[in-house]
C-alpha cells in the first residue's frame, strides 16, 4: 500500500472504521486499475438493471392480471346461477332471497344470446347481446360510470341498445344510430326456422377499457332480450356478485339452500380457470428467466473480486504484518463486494419505481418514437399499460439480489483471507 494507513490492531472489533476504510478505498479507482474498475461498474450496472427489470416486469403483469380481473368481474357475475330442472320464471322472488345471504352484494337476471351485429360500416361481426334492467346496470359501477355517450336513464323504455366504444368506432356507429342484429333463433315457419333480424337505435356507447368487452358486448333492456331471444317472462341465468370474490366458495351452500330449487353454480374461477392459469405460469417462468440478469451480475462481482484480490497482494501481506488477522482481510473484501451489490440493489429499486410510476407515459413516447403502437389493445385486452408494485414481491426481490451479491463475495474474500504474508507477495 503506498498510501498513509491506520494501524490494524489484532484485536480491533469487526468492521471497525480501519476495516471500512480500506473496503472504501478498494473501490475506488486508481489509474493503473481501471479495468477491474470497469469490471466492479458492469456488476453495479447488471444489479441495478436485474433488479429494475424484476420489478418493472412483476409489476406489469400484476397490474395486468389486476385490471383484467376487475374488468372482468366488473361486468360478469362473481357467481352464475343456471336453472336445471325448469327454467328460471320466478328469478324475482330467488334474487330476493339470494340477497338476503351474508356475504352477497347483490344479484341480477341475466338474458344473453350470441348474435351477428351489423351497423354502417363493415360487413358485421359476432356480439354478445345482454339483457339487462336499468337498475341492475347502475349497480355495475365499471359500466354506469364509464358512459362516454348517451345515458342510462330511461333505458328500460327507450327501446335501443347501449355498445362499446370500440364496437361503435369499428362499425361506424354514433348515437341515434340503427345497430342490426340477427340471431339464427328465430321464428319457426312452414319452410324452418327463420333468423330474427332487428334494428336498434344507440342509446349510450361506454367503455369498460377491456377491447374484447368494448367491441362485442350490446347492452339491450331485459323485457327486450326476453322478447327478442323467445324468452317470456324467463331468464337463462343469474348472476351474483359478493362482497369478496376470492371468498365465492364458501357462499356457494348458503345460496344454493337461498334458491330453493335444483339450480347449477359456476363460479368466475372455474370460467377463468385456463386464462388466469396461463397468466400465473407466464408469470412465474419470466421472474425466472429475469433473475438470471441478477445472477451474471453476481458473477462478475466474482470474477472483479479475484482480479482485485490477485492486484492487492502486496497490499495484503503489508496488512497482515501490521496486525491484520485473516477475519479481517475477509471482512475488507466481503464489505468491498458487497457495496457493489448493495449500491447496485438501491439503485435499482429507484430505477424500477420510477419506471413503475410512468410506465403508460413511457409506452406512449416509444409509440410516438417508433410510430407503431406498442401494448396494443387488440392484444392485449387493455387500452393502458398498468403498473402495480406489490410490497411483498419487492422485498423479495431486494433480498434475493442482496443474497446473491454477498455470496458473490465469499469465495474471493475467503481466497485473500488464506492468503499469508509470504504467498501474498507471489500475486505481485
Amino acid at each position: 500500500m503506498t498510501e498513509k494507513t491506520a494501524t490494524a490492531p489484532s484485536g480491533s472489533k469487526p468492521f471497525s472504521a480501519f476495516e471500512r476504510m480500506i473496503a472504501w478505498r478498494y473501490l475506488r479507482a486508481r489509474r493503473k486499475e481501471t479495468f477491474i474498475s470497469v469490471i466492479a461498474g458492469f456488476s453495479f450496472t447488471g444489479i441495478m438493471l436485474g433488479v429494475a427489470t424484476l420489478i418493472i416486469v412483476m409489476a406489469v403483469m400484476n397490474g395486468f392480471r389486476a385490471e383484467l380481473l376487475t374488468r372482468i368481474l366488473g361486468i360478469n357475475g362473481h357467481v352464475i346461477m343456471q336453472p336445471m330442472d325448469r327454467p328460471l320464471d320466478d328469478f324475482d322472488a330467488v334474487i330476493k332471497r339470494v340477497d338476503a345471504v351474508p356475504g352477497v352484494s347483490f344479484a341480477i337476471p341475466v338474458v344473453e344470446g350470441q348474435v351477428l351485429a351489423k351497423g354502417n360500416v363493415g360487413a358485421g361481426s359476432g356480439a354478445l347481446v345482454r339483457g339487462l334492467r336499468e337498475d341492475d346496470i347502475a349497480k355495475l359501477q365499471l359500466v354506469a360510470k364509464n358512459v362516454r355517450q348517451g345515458t342510462f336513464q330511461g333505458f328500460n323504455t327507450a327501446g335501443g341498445v347501449a355498445i362499446g366504444t370500440r364496437m361503435a368506432e369499428n362499425m361506424g356507429l354514433g348515437l341515434g344510430d340503427r345497430l342490426t342484429l340477427i340471431s339464427p333463433d328465430g321464428d319457426v315457419t312452414p319452410l324452418g326456422m327463420a333468423p330474427r333480424v332487428k334494428s336498434y337505435p344507440v342509446t349510450a356507447i361506454f367503455e369498460i377499457g377491456m377491447s374484447e368487452y368494448d367491441a362485442s358486448i350490446v347492452l339491450m333492456p331485459l323485457e327486450e332480450s326476453q322478447l327478442y331471444f323467445n324468452q317470456d317472462n324467463k331468464v337463462q341465468s343469474i348472476e351474483i356478485f359478493a362482497d369478496r370474490p376470492d371468498d365465492v366458495d364458501a357462499l356457494k351452500k348458503p345460496i344454493e339452500e337461498a334458491a330453493q330449487r335444483s339450480v347449477m353454480l359456476t363460479d368466475w374461477r372455474q370460467r377463468n380457470q385456463t386464462f388466469f392459469s396461463a397468466l400465473q405460469v407466464q408469470r412465474n417462468v419470466m421472474f425466472m428467466i429475469l433473475t438470471l440478469i441478477v445472477l451474471v451480475a453476481a458473477l462478475n462481482i466474482i470474477s472483479g473480486l479475484i482480479m482485485l484480490v490477485k492486484d492487492k497482494g502486496r497490499d495484503i501481506a503489508i496488512l497482515r504484518t501490521m496486525g491484520a488477522t485473516r477475519n479481517s482481510i475477509l471482512r475488507i473484501f466481503l464489505m468491498t463486494g458487497a457495496a457493489i451489490g448493495v449500491a447496485g440493489t438501491i439503485a435499482g429499486v429507484v430505477l424500477g419505481i420510477v419506471v413503475c410510476l410512468n410506465v403508460e407515459r413511457i409506452r406512449q413516447f416509444f409509440s410516438w418514437l417508433s410510430g407503431t403502437t406498442l401494448f396494443d389493445p387488440k392484444l392485449y385486452f387493455l387500452s393502458t399499460l398498468p403498473a402495480r408494485m406489490e410490497l411483498n414481491e419487492t422485498l423479495f426481490v431486494i433480498s434475493m439480489a442482496l443474497v446473491l451479491s454477498f455470496l458473490a463475495t465469499l469465495f474471493p474474500a475467503w481466497r485473500a483471507a488464506k492468503l499469508d504474508p509470504v504467498e501474498a507477495l507471489r500475486y505481485e
